[in-house]
């Protein structure tokens, strides 16, 4: 078969998605992650009277509890089949990786099966993560003096 007429037939079957429906979905459920995360660092430094620099660390505490929880269900990807990125992308999202890599292979055992395959996928985002963390402090250094 030639290579023209192959991808006429791949591009006649491949699911056409709508980007702006998809962005728009992202951007109000990843406001609404947003405005849940702010809800919660008020209502945890109301309710234990505590600076919102220590409820932020609840919060994000929180919202890994969940989105294992969720993974652990099978809820997680019903919701970001919905949600799009904005569910996927906040914290939420790394802690979905980590706990789907530790389910996948929690019968190999601990060492072999969840620890050494547990950060696969989480793996590159914390590299990502401190190398870029790292370029942008240094950028504020040298503006900031």
């Amino acid at each position: 078969m030639e290579k023209r007429k192959y991808k006429e037939i791949v591009d006649k079957h491949t699911p056409k998605e709508n980007r702006l429906y998809n962005s728009l979905i992202a951007f109000v459920t990843g406001g609404l992650m947003g405005v849940l995360g702010q809800g919660l660092v008020d209502l945890y430094s109301y309710w234990f009277h505590i600076s919102t620099k220590d409820a932020s660390v609840f919060m994000i505490v929180t919202l890994i509890f969940f989105g294992c929880l969720f993974t652990c269900f099978g809820w997680f990807d019903k919701i970001v089949n919905f949600a799009k990125c904005g569910f996927i992308v906040p914290i939420t999202g790394f802690a979905h990786s980590m706990m789907s890599a530790a389910l996948e292979y929690r019968k190999e055992g601990l060492v072999t099966g969840i620890g050494a395959n547990m950060l696969k996928i989480a793996g590159s985002v914390i590299i990502f993560g401190v190398v870029s963390a790292y370029f942008f402090g240094l950028i504020r250094l040298l503006i900031m003096g």
